[in-house]
């Protein structure tokens, strides 16, 4: 057993402590307590904003390179510190020890990454169609901003929520999910010690009451929200309502297509990739697998075979190659979807099972689905588990249909050797995402990320287009 941490809010660049009535269990092992957890509300959201809400001026009328060198140190500290801070994510979220490790990496890129883009905030000069007039735009910080992240990323959406709303001069109260906050509050307390001044940047641990407060407060100019539908309607009604800036990202049911044409062994390995590593606990996971006939009866066999053979253990375990899944609850989902896909006809090619381990955890046996039909609830609605089914179709028309014919639009792929049928998917494919011979879950960090339809709500996330979301444009007017 692991020494146990004990979390507190933090909040005016201090540590607030509290009573630590919940709980973070570790996933590959129900009896290892990670952290004890206060349970904020609107006391300490309201403490948190009026203490970011005072830190604004200061912070956002700083030199650019002060934002930038903050956020530089606080990279270079977390990739320094991957080992350990990799290892208490596979505790907490139950990813293998090499993703806890590869994501926490990530959070240190996105972090160096908008270090840079503190000092690119830029505008333009524009001629005035009236003489000797000039025009100027420019961009400013908007002021406090309310993040919302998940359990799934629990360092790395931290990172790209917080990063650049700090890098544009925005300060900043987050509240983490509550499966994983001890990972939230080590970066939290890295910025800190980096050098962020007091009241930037503010963290309140809590229940979903601790998100409404953010929602509903007035001093709070901007949301952003990765989560469910559910939640993510409630956040946006909330928002609007009193004409707040809100981001959402609310999940997916991505498709991957198959052609007849493609590599067998490839496409095998995209599905493999996309649909469960990661215990399939991606927004972006491949969980629609739409199989040309040709290929589909050989596909589906050779990727049984591949899943079948997973090695599902210890997120710390070396040989682990799928970890269990965050909690109780989404192990139980996972489960009952593959029940109900059964139930609709649905043909369990292999997975499905009750798992029975040495140690108490949430595990969940990856599995495969197949002649299933587009209008089935497994093809549908969102698992978030290691659960993937497979339709088989006739031709490439007849596979873009079914990809573009749910209500989500996050990430899409296509394997193909066809530059006809791929240059054709890209331009209309219904998601905000197009992966041609890739999984559909792997993004890069210095470009949009984001979705169609249901799947996002407002401006892109990451890279060059954060700006958009955590700065608004001045328009200046002079005359000599």
């Amino acid at each position: 057993m692991t020494e146990t941490i004990e979390l507190n809010h933090w909040i005016n660049g201090e540590t607030v402590s509290a009573d630590r009535p919940g709980e973070s269990l570790n996933p590959s092992d129900t009896r290892e307590v990670v952290a004890r957890t206060p349970d904020g509300g609107e006391a300490e959201v309201n403490a948190a904003v009026a203490a970011a809400k005072a830190a604004f001026p200061g912070w956002s009328e700083a030199s650019p390179e002060l934002r930038s060198d903050i956020l530089d140190r606080a990279g270079t500290l977390v990739m320094e510190r991957r080992e350990a801070l990799g290892r208490l994510l596979s505790r907490e979220e139950g990813k293998t020890l090499a993703e806890g490790i590869g994501e926490t990496v990530r959070a240190g890129r996105v972090l160096k990454y908008f270090a840079g883009e503190a000092l690119r905030v830029h505008g333009q000069n524009l001629a005035s169609v009236r003489p000797g007039v000039e025009i100027q735009t420019y961009r400013q910080a908007v002021g406090v901003y309310g993040l919302i992240t998940p359990w799934n990323f629990p360092i790395a959406i931290p990172a790209w929520k917080a990063a650049p709303a700090l890098a544009f001069g925005n300060t900043v109260v987050m509240k983490p999910a509550g499966p994983t906050p001890a990972t939230a509050e080590a970066l939290v307390a890295i910025l800190h010690e980096a050098g962020l001044p007091r009241g930037v940047l503010n963290l309140v641990i809590g229940r979903g009451r601790v998100g409404q407060a953010l929602v509903d407060h007035p001093d709070v100019a901007g949301l952003s929200f990765t989560g469910s539908q559910g939640v993510g309607a409630g956040v946006a009604a909330g928002a609007v309502k009193r004409q707040a800036r809100v981001q959402l990202e609310m999940g997916g049911k991505n498709p991957l297509i198959v052609l007849d044409d493609a590599d067998l062994d490839r496409a095998v390995q995209i599905a493999l990739d996309g649909s469960f590593f990661a215990t399939g606990q991606r927004c972006t996971a491949s969980s629609r697998l739409i199989v040309q006939d040709g290929i589909h009866d050989r596909f589906v066999a050779a990727l049984a075979e591949r899943v079948a053979s997973l090695r599902v253990g210890d997120a710390l375990d070396p040989q682990t190659q799928m970890g269990p899944a965050v909690s109780e609850d989404q192990m139980e989902t996972s489960y009952r979807y593959i029940e109900v896909a059964r139930g609709e006809g649905g043909r369990l090619v292999t997975g499905g099972e009750r798992l029975q381990m040495e140690k108490p955890g949430w595990y969940v046996q990856p599995t495969l689905i197949a002649d299933t039909e587009a209008g089935m609830r497994i093809n549908n609605e969102e698992i978030f588990g290691p659960v993937a089914s497979t339709i088989r179709v006739k031709d490439y028309e007849h596979a873009l249909e079914i990809a573009n014919g749910v209500e989500f639009g996050l990430s899409a792929g296509i394997v193909t050797s066809s530059l006809k049928h791929a240059r054709d998917f890209q331009r209309r494919a219904k998601a905000g995402m197009t992966m041609v011979n890739l999984p559909t879950a792997g993004v890069d960090y210095h470009v949009p990320f984001g979705g169609s339809k249901s799947s996002s709500y407002g401006a892109r996330e990451q890279g060059f287009a954060a700006v958009e979301f955590f700065t608004q444009t001045k328009t200046s007017y002079s005359s000599s």
